[in-house]
C-alpha cells in the first residue's frame, strides 16, 4: 500500500532538528539525563548517614563536618552559572558528559581520603562536576519540552531525586555497618552509575549545537567566587575562632561587600557575563532567585543534620537513619509527581508554589521542637511537611523563570535559579552547622555540669556515642537533640521568608511550545532574524483587525503634601521598569481633552487638572496595551503611578505544501469562549499579522479554496510570536461511470466509504455519467457503484492533487 501523507498541520522550521520530540524520544534522552541526576543526588546522600562515621574516624570536628558539605556546594554554587553560560554556547551533551567524568574522578579522589583536607577537596571537585549536572538536566529539559508538559516529566526527576534521597542513606549505612567495605565505598559506589550515564548519553541525546564564540567571564566568576568564599568561611569560623563583632568580621564582611561591588561592575561590562544583571529586570526572575535562595538554606541547610539526629541524637545506627528519614522522602516524591501533574494539566503553578512554601513553614516550625526522646510518629509527620514542601517548590521556582525568558537566555536563567539555590544552601550549612556547634557546646557544658564532669576531654571530634559512659551518653544525646532542634527552629523563618517573596510572584500561564519550537518558528518566519518587539511593523504581512478590550491599569493611588492642588503626577512603568515617551491624556466627563504630557527617560509626568471633579486618564506607548483608569481629583493633589502590560503579536506565513505562499488565505483568531478576535486574509507573500493581542491562549484557524482548512492552539505572552502554518491540497475523489459498449452511465449510485467500511459519502452520477468525492482527508477508500452488478473499487488518496478513478460495469453492451 502506498505512503499516505500526513493532513496534519506543521508549525516547526523543516530542519530536523526543530522537529518536536515525541514523548518516546524524550523519555530516551531522560534515561540518560536522570541516571546523571541520580549519580549527583546519590553523591550527597549515601554520604550523608555515613558522614558521622567518616568524621569520627579522621578524628574531625563539627567544622569540618559542617566544610565537607559547604565544600560540594560552594563548588556548585561557583561552577553552576558558568555551566549554564556553556549550555547557551556549546554542545549541551558534551557539557554533561565532561559534568560526569569531573564527578567521576572527585568520587576517586574522596575514597583515598585520609584526611580532612583531602577530604573536603575532593568533595569540592565532585561539587564541580555535580554542579554541572544540576544546572544542565534543567537545561537540556528545558529545550526538548515545553513549560506546559515540563511538569509531567518534573514528576519522573522527583521520582529519581527520591529514589536516590531514600537509596542513598540506606545504601550508605548498609556499606558503614558492612565491616569488609568500609565508608570508602560510599564515594566508589556512584562511580558505575555514571559511567552507564555516559555511555547512555551518547546513544540517545541529539540536541542541536549552537555555533557561536565561546566567552567565558572568568573575571566575573572569579569575584563571586571570592565573595562566596569569604562569606561561608566568615560565617564557619565566627564565634569559634574569633568572636561575631572583631576585626575579623570587619574584614571579612568589608571584603565581601568589595567584591560583590566589583562583581556588579564587572558583569555590566562583560560581552558574556557569567549573570547577565538585564535579567533581573524580569520581576518573576528577580523573586525566584531571591525565593531560591532561602529555599536554598532550608532545604540543603537543616536537612543535612538529620543523619547526625538519628545517629547522634537517637542512638541509631547509620542503615537505621536512613530508614527513619523515609517519611521525608516519601512525602517529596508524592508532592512532586502529584503537583507536576497538577501544573501540566492546569499551566498554573503558583498555588502549588505558595502550598509548598507553607508546609516547609510549618515542618520546620514543628521540627524545631525536637529532643532527642520525641515520639517517632511526631518527627514523622514533621518530615513528611518538610520533604512535601520541597518537592512542590524545587522545581517549580525554575519552571516559572523557564516560561518568561527568551529561548537563548534558558540555561543562564535556569543555572541562575540553581546558582542562588546553591549558594542559600552553602550558607545555610556554614550558618546552621555553627549555629548548631555552638548550641552542642553550650549544652554539653551545662549537661556535664548536673553530672559533676567538666569536659568530655579530646581535641573537640564527634564523640562516638558507643565509647561512653552511659551517663555521659545520655548528656550527649540530649545535647546534639535539643541543638538540632534549634537548628530547625532557626531555619522555619527562612521557609516563611521564601513564602513571602513567592507571594509577589505574578503568574504567567505556561506555554505550550518548547524553546526549540519557539526558535524554529521565530527564525522560519523572519529568515532567522528574531522577533521584533510587540507592535512593530513586520514586512510582507497583512494586518488583520483586532477586537480585543483594553483591560485597566493597575495602578495606586497616593496623595501627597508636596503638590499644587489639581496637580496629578506619577510615574510609568512596566514590570518595575521606567516607560520613556508614554503619551498620557487627562479628558473631562464630556469627552474633552484638558491636558497631555509625555513621559521623561525616569518615566515621571505632571498633569494639571482646572478644578475638582471626576477625570479620565488615558496612557498610551507604541509597544504596550492603553491604559484608562478614572480619577477624583478634589483639594488635594494626587500621584497617579501607571502600570503598562506588553501587548503581544501573532504573526506567521501561510504557505502549501510546496513551499509557495498562498495569498487570501483566511485567518481567524478565536479566545477559549469561541469568540472571534481578529479576522483577515494574508497578502501576497502569505503574511499575516495581528498587531496587539492581549497575553492569552487563542485558537488560530486558516483556511483557503482548495485546501484542507487546519485549527491549531496558539500561546501569546508580551512579544510577538511567529507561526509557521502548512496547508495541505483539499483531498477529492472523482471519476465517470461507465459501461462496456455504452459509454458513460448516468443515475449510477455511488458510496465511498473509509477504511472501516463506514460510508463517508453518496452520489448519484449525472447526465455524463460523472462522480465527484471533495473534502476528504488522506487515507484508503472504496468506492462502490450500484444499479448494475455492483462493482468495487479501492482508491489510495494521498492528498497531492485530485485522484481521478472511473468505474466499468459488470453488464456487456446490448
Amino acid at each position: 500500500m502506498a505512503t499516505v501523507a500526513s493532513a496534519e498541520t506543521r508549525v516547526t522550521a523543516p530542519d530536523d532538528e526543530d522537529v518536536p520530540m515525541s514523548h518516546r524520544q524524550i523519555m530516551e534522552a531522560l534515561s540518560g539525563l536522570l541516571l546523571g541526576l541520580f549519580v549527583t543526588i546519590l553523591s550527597s546522600t549515601v554520604v550523608s548517614n555515613a558522614l558521622p562515621t567518616i568524621i569520627s574516624d579522621l578524628h574531625a570536628t563539627q567544622t569540618t563536618y559542617t566544610w565537607v558539605i559547604t565544600g560540594t556546594l560552594l563548588a556548585m554554587t561557583i561552577t553552576t552559572p558558568i555551566w549554564g553560560k556553556l549550555a547557551d554556547l556549546v554542545s549541551k551533551k558534551l557539557l554533561i558528559q565532561l559534568a560526569l567524568v569531573i564527578f567521576v574522578v572527585g568520587s576517586a579522589i574522596a575514597g583515598q581520603a585520609h584526611n580532612p583536607a583531602m577530604l573536603i577537596t575532593a568533595r569540592v571537585v565532585q561539587g564541580l562536576g555535580a554542579g554541572g549536572l544540576s544546572a544542565l538536566v534543567q537545561v537540556i529539559m528545558a529545550a526538548m519540552i515545553s513549560p506546559r508538559e515540563r511538569g509531567r516529566y518534573s514528576g519522573y526527576t522527583g521520582a529519581v531525586f527520591a529514589l536516590a534521597t531514600v537509596g542513598g542513606p540506606l545504601i550508605g549505612g548498609l556499606i558503614v555497618d558492612t565491616s569488609w567495605l568500609g565508608w570508602r565505598w560510599c564515594f566508589y559506589v556512584g562511580v558505575p552509575f555514571a559511567v552507564i550515564a555516559l555511555i547512555v548519553l551518547q546513544k540517545t541525546l541529539d540536541l542541536p549545537v549552537a555555533k557561536r564564540k565561546v566567552k567565558i567571564d572568568w573575571l566575573g566568576a572569579t569575584l563571586v567566587s571570592g565573595a562566596a568564599a569569604l562569606l561561608l568561611l566568615w560565617v564557619s569560623f565566627a564565634g569559634s575562632k574569633y568572636d561575631w563583632l572583631s576585626w575579623q568580621t570587619g574584614a571579612m564582611l568589608g571584603g565581601t561587600v568589595v567584591l560583590v561591588a566589583l562583581f556588579i561592575v564587572a558583569e555590566n561590562y562583560a560581552s558574556e557575563p557569567i549573570v547577565p544583571l538585564q535579567l533581573f529586570r524580569i520581576r518573576t526572575l528577580s523573586l525566584s532567585t531571591l525565593a531560591s535562595l532561602f529555599v536554598g538554606v532550608v532545604m540543603f541547610g537543616a536537612t543535612t543534620f538529620l543523619s547526625q539526629y538519628f545517629q547522634l541524637a537517637r542512638g541509631d545506627s547509620p542503615t537505621k537513619a536512613g530508614l527513619m528519614t523515609l517519611p521525608m522522602i516519601a512525602g517529596l516524591a508524592v508532592a512532586s509527581t502529584i503537583s507536576g501533574r497538577i501544573v501540566t494539566s492546569t499551566g498554573r503553578w503558583k498555588n502549588i508554589l505558595v502550598l509548598g512554601g507553607a508546609a516547609m513553614t510549618a515542618g520546620y516550625g514543628l521540627l524545631g521542637m525536637l529532643r532527642y526522646d520525641t515520639a517517632y510518629w511526631q518527627l514523622a509527620i514533621y518530615m513528611v511537611l518538610v520533604g512535601a514542601g520541597l518537592g512542590m517548590t524545587m522545581q517549580n521556582l525554575v519552571l516559572c523563570v523557564q516560561n518568561q525568558v527568551r529561548p537563548q537566555e534558558l540555561g543562564v536563567a535556569s543555572s541562575t535559579v540553581s546558582f542562588f539555590r546553591s549558594l542559600g544552601g552553602a550558607i545555610g550549612v556554614s550558618a546552621l552547622g555553627a549555629l548548631l556547634g555552638n548550641r552542642v557546646t553550650h549544652y554539653l557544658t551545662d549537661g556535664l555540669a548536673s553530672i559533676g564532669v567538666h569536659s568530655l576531654g579530646g581535641d573537640g571530634s564527634v564523640p562516638k556515642l558507643s565509647a561512653l559512659p552511659a551517663p555521659i551518653r545520655a548528656v550527649v544525646q540530649a545535647s546534639y537533640g535539643h541543638g538540632i532542634g534549634d537548628v530547625f527552629l532557626y531555619a522555619a523563618p527562612c521557609a516563611l521568608v521564601a513564602v513571602i517573596v513567592i507571594l509577589f510572584i505574578k503568574e504567567v500561564p505556561l506555554r505550550t511550545s518548547n524553546s526549540q519550537e519557539v526558535a524554529a518558528s521565530v527564525d522560519a518566519a523572519a529568515g532567522g532574524r528574531h522577533a521584533r518587539r510587540p507592535g512593530s511593523d513586520v514586512a510582507g504581512s497583512a494586518v488583520l483587525s483586532n477586537g480585543r478590550v483594553v483591560e485597566h491599569a493597575n495602578a495606586a493611588v497616593r496623595v501627597g503634601d508636596s503638590l499644587d492642588s489639581g496637580t496629578i503626577r506619577g510615574f510609568v512603568r512596566n514590570g518595575g521598569v521606567p516607560v520613556s515617551g508614554a503619551v498620557l491624556t487627562l479628558i473631562d466627563v464630556g469627552g474633552r481633552q484638558i491636558g497631555r504630557a509625555i513621559t521623561g527617560m525616569d518615566g515621571q509626568y505632571v498633569l494639571s487638572a482646572p478644578g475638582s471633579g471626576s477625570y479620565v486618564l488615558i496612557a498610551a506607548a507604541g509597544d504596550y496595551d492603553p491604559q484608562a483608569a478614572t480619577l477624583m481629583v478634589g483639594d488635594q493633589p494626587v500621584e497617579f503611578d501607571v502600570t503598562l502590560v506588553g501587548s503581544g503579536g501573532l504573526a506567521g506565513l501561510v504557505r502549501g505544501a510546496d513551499g509557495v505562499a498562498i495569498e487570501d488565505a483566511k485567518v481567524v483568531v478565536t479566545d477559549g469562549r469561541g469568540e472571534v478576535v481578529a479576522g483577515g486574509a494574508t497578502d501576497a507573500a502569505g503574511g499575516f499579522l495581528v498587531p496587539a493581542v492581549t497575553a492569552g491562549v487563542y485558537t488560530l484557524a486558516v483556511s483557503a479554496p482548495g485546501y484542507r482548512p487546519v485549527a491549531m492552539p496558539v500561546e501569546v505572552g508580551s512579544e510577538q510570536i511567529r507561526q509557521m502554518v502548512e496547508l495541505l491540497p483539499d483531498m477529492r475523489v472523482r471519476g465517470t461511470i461507465r459501461v462496456e459498449g455504452r459509454g458513460s452511465v448516468p443515475d449510477a449510485r455511488v458510496r465511498l466509504l473509509d477504511e472501516a467500511g463506514k460510508v463517508v459519502g453518496v452520489a448519484t452520477t449525472g447526465p455524463d455519467g460523472e462522480y465527484d468525492f471533495t473534502g476528504l482527508a488522506a487515507g484508503r477508500y472504496t468506492v462502490t457503484a450500484s444499479g448494475y452488478p455492483v462493482v468495487t473499487s479501492g482508491v489510495e488518496v494521498t492528498g497531492y492533487g485530485d485522484d481521478s478513478h472511473d468505474l466499468w460495469l459488470g453488464h456487456p453492451a446490448e
